[in-house]
């Protein structure tokens, strides 16, 4: 309706502005890619995806997010986008969900990505662009999770239990535990209080260090959780997630990380990468 999409339209003019400031330009994608394209990337979401075969039997699928057509795209595009490369995209993904409350079938993401380079500044310029861009459309108390998926290999978790501990603010730490205990995972009591007193490791300890220094305040802008799990399917150390505020189990309305190895497999040799991702229509149904 015209009121929905007036708030939407605002909301991306509002953030759009903050992202060219730090050197975002605009690109598009297709709707439908090969699903090759998209097969193999998210794990156990894959069942989600849709795929259907055109009129010439050829196999393809309808995105599923903005981050796995990027890599094609910078992939296919490797000559012409120079070594480093920062971009924002707005577009309609698809999943086949069971529509409720925060899930749909058809939705609108915001993404914003730097290409190119593993130096601690390029995650601090997404984490400011996605404070600064949360200010800008009125969420005051919005503050930026982050974590380092290095704490997790360190304390020996395996996937399945990452995926448990990353549940924390929706069941709690009891529950947690105990769904640890049930994968058989030894010592989950002890490995579970060594990682909830861990230390930031030393990139989040420069990152942090850089966010302060850019007029950033820990515990009012940023805050270290060494629960969030979020994207094991292709992070690879820096996640981060905005919530609508401070409070445990706050609403999520974003997030991103740092992604090294995605762009490589179509590329065919390392490409570092770190994004994130506004969740448009959540912020919408909460402001």
């Amino acid at each position: 309706m015209p009121d929905e999409a007036t708030r939407r339209r605002l909301m991306v003019n509002a953030i759009v502005p903050i992202l060219e400031k730090y050197g975002f330009s605009p690109i598009e994608t297709p709707t439908v890619e090969f699903a090759d394209t998209l097969l193999g990337k998210y794990g156990e979401d894959e069942k989600l995806i849709y795929t259907f075969e055109d009129k010439g039997g050829r196999k393809l699928a309808l995105r599923y997010d903005l981050t796995v057509p990027l890599a094609r795209f910078v992939a296919n595009n490797l000559g012409l986008l120079g070594p480093t490369f920062s971009r924002y995209q707005i577009g309609q993904v698809f999943r086949g969900e069971n529509p409720q409350k925060g899930r749909r079938r058809e939705f609108t993401q915001f993404d914003f990505d730097t290409i190119g380079m593993d130096d601690i500044s390029e995650d601090v310029k997404v984490m400011s662009a996605a404070i600064e861009g949360a200010r800008a459309i009125g969420l005051t108390k919005a503050i930026l999770q982050i974590n380092d998926r290095e704490l997790f290999d360190k304390a020996g978790f395996p996937k399945e239990a990452i995926v448990t501990i990353d549940k924390i603010d929706k069941i709690g730490r009891d529950e947690v535990i105990k769904l640890l205990k049930e994968i058989n995972l030894d010592d989950a009591e002890v490995m579970f209080a060594e990682l909830e007193n861990s230390k930031k490791t030393e990139r989040l300890t420069k990152i942090f260090e850089d966010l302060k220094a850019k007029g950033f305040k820990e515990g009012e802008d940023f805050s270290f959780n060494p629960f969030l799990a979020r994207g094991l399917n292709y992070y690879t150390s820096t996640i981060f997630e905005l919530k609508l505020d401070s409070t445990p189990g706050g609403l999520s309305i974003g997030g991103g990380g740092r992604y090294d190895n995605l762009i490589g497999m179509f590329a065919g040799r390392n490409i570092p990468a770190v994004g994130f991702s506004f969740g448009i229509d959540r912020i919408i149904d909460l402001i």
